[in-house]
């Protein structure tokens, strides 16, 4: 199976960052931490930005990615957050060619 990745920018509204990753944790932490096609996943705060987030995932194939949406709670995730952003996110699909430690 061919391995995928996500690269995500959230640009929070001025001094909403954290109240996005309470929501992130609220919804979608457990998931992904159990979420067996989720290889590896970095959610973090842009050092350069005060306001922003970038979310960077692998997975096994098209179906990691699918999968995070389909759950019952992401509707409820997505507007909650939705509310708080400044700007549309940012979505990059990956196909990596290389992974240190894994075969691409």
């Amino acid at each position: 199976m061919s391995r995928k990745a996500l690269y995500i920018r959230h640009k929070a509204q001025p001094g909403k960052r954290e109240e996005v990753r309470r929501i992130w944790e609220k919804y979608a932490r457990a998931y992904i931490a159990d979420a067996d096609g989720q290889l590896a996943y970095f959610y973090g705060f842009d050092d350069n930005d005060p306001d922003v987030i970038v979310a960077y995932q692998v997975h096994d194939g098209e179906a990691g990615a699918d999968d995070f949406t389909r759950q019952s709670w992401y509707p409820d995730y997505e507007r909650e957050t939705a509310a708080l952003l400044a700007e549309p996110s940012e979505f990059r699909f990956i196909t990596p060619q290389w992974i240190k430690g894994t075969a691409a």
